[in-house]
């Protein structure tokens, strides 16, 4: 009779572990800014680091040497972001599953980046209706990537749900 009493007890408690095991997003207190202030991850939960992505030609009429070829920052922030999609679901997970991300933005010389444009990328893929988990994000400027064209480079973490 106990050791059933016990195990009801323990099968009445998994639904409440469970719950306390998922991801926690903390937004931004009193903004409706797209990012998450922090993420909380629960042990036992894989970390899934993929690598820097920039972005695919843009125009493939372009000469490939050229500004042209890649398009501007929203371009190639949408860019980027379906790469990292296409190598999210390849791995079993989702833009929902990412809870970190590192953002790479060139300033082209005597011009500051254009976060704008980078920002208008960004939320067509967090922060949506059908995708509303938000990562924790850093944006870094910088003077150039490997390739002078390139304007945008993201790398993410996902956790596996």
């Amino acid at each position: 009779m106990k050791k059933s009493f016990a195990l009801a007890a323990a099968l009445a408690l998994l639904p409440m572990f469970a719950q306390a095991q998922d991801v926690i997003r903390h937004k931004l207190p009193d903004s409706d800014f797209p990012i998450a202030r922090a993420v909380e991850i629960p042990a036992g939960k894989t970390t899934v680091y993929l690598s820097g992505a920039v972005p695919s030609v843009a125009d493939a009429a372009a000469d490939p040497a050229t500004p042209e070829a890649w398009g501007d920052t929203k371009t190639q922030t949408v860019s980027v972001l379906n790469g990292i999609d296409a190598s999210l679901k390849d791995l079993g997970l989702t833009m929902g599953d990412v809870v970190k991300m590192q953002v790479f933005l060139v300033a082209p010389e005597g011009a500051p980046a254009d976060f704008a444009g980078f920002m208008e990328g960004y939320t067509q893929f967090f922060g949506t209706a059908e995708q509303p988990n938000l990562p924790a994000r850093s944006a870094m400027i910088v003077d150039q990537l490997v390739n002078p064209n390139w304007l945008v480079e993201i790398e993410v973490t996902a956790v596996r749900p």
